[in-house]
């Protein structure tokens, strides 16, 4: 189904306020969810909106949760989700974490016990839109097998690298410590299709191209022993720093009545301090590497397709668009 950007916004904030959300946390989602499906992220757009739907639904996100935001130092930003969402507590704080940035050259955001936080890149993005370099890393439920384990014991645990650049899209890395994002191997399972060597292994320990198997074993990182080591490291940031759950500890995202309580951490950087000429700098950087090189700028695809989307529209499954409609319909009623 064709769907314009308003009118994607208008469905997805019924349908939120449908299944329990109050009007901060309903618009905070759907412009998550909307800006995903815009770039052409549709794994972490409209069709997961279900989830977070079907979580408000359950009480596994508290949609009236107050995130209590603290500041236990000048630039650091403290945020307990109480439940809640991931986007709302960042919402409040983006602004005072980005003069904090600019005032001290680095500011923090940490957070605990928050539902997970789909598109990573939806948060460092909006910094480099602000002129920060950012980092970001999140965790969620286990399903990550750790270096020498057949069990899983982190998330994906996916990180996100912005940094703006002059008169363009911003670079924008977004990737998860496994070797493919969770969500395409439930793709693959609801599609019928097998998945790749290298991405999973069954509940025995064995590798495994089924990814209904799979999803009752453990995801792989990627590159192995280093791909494990970085997921250990976004779990200390995630988790560890914040006092969230541990991936390990973490409820499943899609089933039961409890958060997954998962953490957020988010870096920003003041660039022009260090170098004022930075931002231009980096386009002739990007130009170059693309231009004379063929280098893959990540973040481009996704400006360059959101910039269509707002001319467009989005074009979205009818099942998923139907799914989300009866949620806007208790709203409506």
């Amino acid at each position: 189904m064709q769907l314009s950007l308003d009118q994607a916004r208008g469905l997805c904030r019924m349908a939120a306020l449908g299944a329990g959300a109050n009007e901060e946390a309903a618009q905070s989602l759907t412009a998550s969810i909307i800006a995903a499906e815009a770039e052409g992220l549709s794994t972490v757009g409209l069709s997961h909106f279900i989830d977070y739907l079907e979580a408000l639904e359950a009480g596994r996100i508290d949609g009236n949760a107050d995130p209590v935001i603290t500041r236990p130092a000048l630039a650091v930003y403290l945020s307990d989700a109480r439940g809640g969402l991931a986007h709302t507590g960042f919402d409040r704080t983006i602004d005072d974490l980005a003069k904090a940035a600019k005032l001290f050259g680095v500011a923090i955001f940490s957070q605990k016990n928050a539902y997970t936080c789909g598109a990573l890149g939806y948060f460092t993005g909006r910094l480099a839109a602000q002129g920060l370099v950012s980092f970001a890393a999140t965790n969620g439920p286990a399903v990550l097998a750790g270096s020498g384990s057949v069990k899983p014991v982190y998330c994906t645990n996916p990180m996100s690298f912005a940094a703006p650049a002059a008169d363009g899209a911003p670079l924008v890395i977004d990737q998860s410590s496994s070797a493919t994002a969770f969500v395409n191997i439930r793709k693959a399972a609801e599609d019928g299709k097998k998945i790749p060597e290298g991405w999973a292994l069954d509940a025995s320990g064995n590798p495994t191209t089924d990814p209904a198997a799979a999803m009752k074993g453990a995801m792989l990182a990627f590159g192995g022993q280093r791909g494990a080591n970085i997921a250990l490291m976004v779990e200390v940031l995630a988790a560890g720093i914040s006092g969230a759950n541990w991936s390990l500890d973490a409820p499943w995202f899609t089933g039961g009545p409890d958060s997954p309580g998962t953490g957020l951490f988010v870096l920003a950087i003041e660039p022009k301090l260090l170098d004022p000429d930075f931002e231009q700098r980096m386009k002739d950087q990007l130009d170059r590497l693309r231009r004379r090189f063929g280098v893959h700028v990540p973040g481009r695809a996704r400006a360059e397709a959101a910039e269509k989307a707002q001319a467009r529209g989005i074009t979205a499954p009818k099942a998923v668009v139907q799914r989300i409609s009866e949620f806007a319909e208790r709203y409506s009623a």
